[in-house]
């Protein structure tokens, strides 16, 4: 596996890349909005999910985010507290406020989910991120809640057409290191494989 951000991908690692992790899922209502934390584009994030509650796409929510270096403030705080500054209702909300990455994202979110709601009664699960990390997180989801359906929906503040990244130089850095680390992570047990039925991806 190459770990350089600055290769060019090849005609084939495009295809897949565009096949396989830009995998765009039928949407949905949901049960559950989980809502990855970020530092990057988070404007971005907090529109999506407005406009998912706003539509109709989700009962409740969970937002997953530590405290990451430069902030005093969480991840979650900051894109919860913007979430019902722009009217998502604060008793929908979950926080999980500890987590510095997506594997913790999940594991410590789960608690809080199960304790609130009922892991039980969560039938179907909408995750909310980046473009670039794109099918990764319901990866990640899959790996420890199986039973739930997931579906995934991304954002991103690039001009260029997604099945283009690899055009842009920063947009396509992004996705060569989220995808070198697909099959690294399910050799570890990090992430399982979603959705069900695909194969290995080199």
């Amino acid at each position: 596996m190459t770990t350089s951000t600055t290769r060019l991908p090849t005609e084939a690692e495009i295809a897949a890349i565009n096949a396989r992790h830009l995998i765009e899922t039928p949407l949905r209502p949901a049960d559950l909005l989980f809502v990855f934390g970020t530092r990057e584009e988070v404007d971005q994030r907090v529109d999506e999910a407005c406009r998912l509650w706003r539509e109709g796409y989700f009962r409740w929510a969970i937002v997953s985010g530590g405290v990451t270096p430069g902030s005093d403030r969480s991840e979650c705080a900051i894109i919860a507290d913007a979430m019902m500054a722009r009217g998502v209702p604060a008793d929908i909300i979950l926080r999980e406020d500890r987590a510095v990455n997506t594997g913790e994202n999940v594991i410590f979110s789960l608690p809080i989910i199960d304790a609130a709601l009922g892991l039980g009664n969560i039938r179907s699960v909408i995750c909310l991120g980046n473009t670039w990390t794109a099918r990764r997180y319901p990866m990640t989801l899959h790996r420890h809640w199986p039973e739930v359906e997931k579906m995934l929906v991304t954002v991103d503040t690039f001009e260029t057409p997604r099945a283009l990244w690899h055009t842009d130089v920063e947009f396509s850095r992004r996705m060569l290191r989220e995808w070198d680390k697909i099959e690294p992570y399910k050799a570890r047990g990090f992430i399982a494989e979603w959705p069900a039925g695909e194969t290995g991806d080199r």
